[in-house]
């Protein structure tokens, strides 16, 4: 609460983390989440959801969903992103998770080193998601809910097994792209992806 302690003391007392999943993989969108924690939240095991198996981030989600004061979600959509590249689609999402917000929130904290294009006063902290426990949840609420959405494409497109590598470059995954060509749903800008595009 570090980070969180500091903001109130400046003044801020709606504080929102923010963090993203998805900026790797080579199909499915960039999901952000923006996550404010009241002074008295005290869900224990908050961290950077990669360090976190799959049971325990649901679980954790669930938590942060029930005791968050509030909760934003921001989705940019493979298409955009070939648009205007991942950075860009990145902080677009982050931008998109502040708006979905039902409280306005009067600090941002983002997780890494790109502020959002807001006006909303805001501090980047790297590897946020690791100091900051509301940038932690952020990123816990992000990877849940896109791991759900690339659950759901899997039924759409089962041949590519988004269910198991979620639209990472794994060796599986780039095989079936080879074989398969690209669906509907991958970058078609990215390495391993570019090279199949008809």
């Amino acid at each position: 609460m570090a980070f969180e302690k500091k903001a109130r003391q400046n003044g801020f007392s709606i504080i929102a983390g923010i963090d993203e999943a998805g900026r790797g993989p080579l199909a499915g969108p960039v999901v952000s989440g923006a996550v404010i924690l009241s002074d008295s939240f005290s869900v224990p095991g908050i961290t950077d959801s990669k360090k976190l198996t799959p049971k325990k981030r649901e679980s954790l989600y669930k938590e942060i969903y029930a005791h968050a004061a509030g909760i934003g979600i921001g989705i940019v959509e493979p298409e955009e992103i070939d648009r205007i590249n991942i950075l860009q689609a990145s902080l677009f999402s982050m931008l998109l998770a502040v708006k979905d917000l039902k409280i306005q929130p009067q600090y941002l904290l983002i997780d890494g080193k790109f502020p959002i294009p807001s006006d909303i006063p805001q501090e980047t902290v790297i590897k946020g998601d690791s100091l900051s426990i509301s940038i932690g949840a952020a990123s816990i609420i992000a990877k849940v809910t896109r791991d759900r959405i690339m659950y759901e494409y899997h039924k759409k497109y089962p041949e590519y097994g988004f269910d198991r590598h979620k639209g990472y470059p794994t060796k599986t995954h780039k095989q079936a792209v080879k074989e398969f060509g690209p669906c509907p749903i991958h970058r078609l800008t990215f390495k391993g992806v570019r090279e199949y595009v008809k």
